[in-house]
């Protein structure tokens, strides 16, 4: 999440991914102010409107906050409130209004107090930043941005170097120009560009853009282990021990990791971990967990408040709480162990 304090009491904030979204959650409170855009039906007072209908417009509002939930399916958040200032005068001060916070959409956050989880979740976690993920063959090329866990692909590239027809025509650097391209619309700051592949073209791509603006000032890695390309090779990436060992220090691979210990432990039938919110939360009440991982499958079958009162108690004993999301295969595992899973620092008897 991007932050950026602006008082004691303000700061402003870009979600990037599914956990932010969750964090939003955990932090916000009844009696809150958000101050954000979003849309509105206003009835027109024009000629030939029709009365029964108004216009749906985007607005900027400041919003007395009321009620906080998730939609866990789309990826949003829904915040219901009271209107307290719009930059439209046709919108009345005092009215209800809900607006859904989506991903990469900016608010400004106001509280009257922090609490210590509160500035936790917001100003104390500090992750491994982000990547940019370029999966690359003579024929084609995928890339991916990978924020915390969360995957937002880009669509393939083609080179047309397969195939009779453009044999004799085939460029390998009219195809990096493009890729080159690609990575300058999809480059944030901070982001490390993470190049690999079969064969040599990673090596001869990261020459290449090392030389040009479009990574200028950016991290560029080119690894070697993973043989596809493409949004096949992305997928074959996250999932690989390869990309444990690269991005060590980052969710991801943080991740990664609880989930092999904990299958490990299965499998050597060594009780020392948990799955599923009423086991994770009879740990938690013993002060057994020591890391702490869950999936938006958690809210299926839970009361949103109650997981939300348990994850921010989990957090106050000390316990490294991650989210993940579907886009990646972590997400997906966690979410088939019913949406949560916990390492214990000891066994508990039943």
């Amino acid at each position: 999440m991007i932050t950026k304090k602006i008082d004691e009491n303000m700061v402003a904030l870009i979600p990037e991914e599914s956990d932010d979204l969750f964090t939003l959650r955990r932090v916000m409170r009844s009696q809150d102010k958000v101050i954000g855009d979003t849309t509105r039906v206003v009835k027109q007072d024009k000629d030939f409107a029709r009365p029964d209908r108004g216009e749906r417009i985007k607005i900027r509002i400041a919003l007395d906050v009321e009620k906080i939930s998730i939609d866990y399916v789309v990826d949003r958040l829904k915040i219901q409130g009271t209107i307290s200032e719009s930059d439209n005068e046709s919108v009345a001060r005092g009215s209800h209004h809900s607006m859904t916070l989506k991903i990469g959409e900016p608010i400004t956050l106001i509280k009257k107090s922090w609490s210590d989880i509160e500035k936790k979740l917001i100003f104390g976690k500090k992750d491994a930043g982000s990547f940019l993920l370029v999966a690359i063959d003579t024929s084609d090329c995928g890339i991916g941005r990978l924020a915390g866990t969360h995957l937002k692909l880009l669509p393939n590239l083609y080179s047309g170097a397969s195939g009779k027809r453009y044999k004799s025509k085939f460029n390998i650097e009219d195809f990096f120009k493009d890729v080159q391209g690609a990575i300058s619309s999809a480059i944030r700051e901070n982001d490390e560009v993470i190049i690999f592949g079969p064969g040599e073209t990673k090596k001869r791509l990261g020459n290449f853009i090392s030389d040009t603006s479009s990574a200028k000032g950016h991290v560029i890695r080119v690894i070697d282990g993973i043989d596809s390309s493409g949004e096949d090779g992305i997928y074959t990436f996250i999932k690989s021990d390869t990309m444990k060992q690269a991005l060590a220090k980052s969710k991801i691979a943080k991740v990664s990791h609880i989930l092999d210990e904990i299958m490990l432990m299965v499998n050597k039938k060594i009780n020392r971990f948990s799955m599923g919110f009423e086991e994770t939360a009879r740990a938690n009440d013993a002060g057994a967990v020591q890391s702490l991982v869950f999936s938006d499958k958690i809210f299926e079958n839970q009361d949103e408040d109650k997981v939300i009162s348990f994850l921010n108690q989990a957090e106050g004993k000390g316990v490294e709480v991650y989210a993940v999301d579907s886009t990646t295969d972590v997400g997906l595992r966690v979410s088939s162990l019913g949406g949560v899973i916990s390492l214990l620092r000891f066994s508990l008897t039943s």
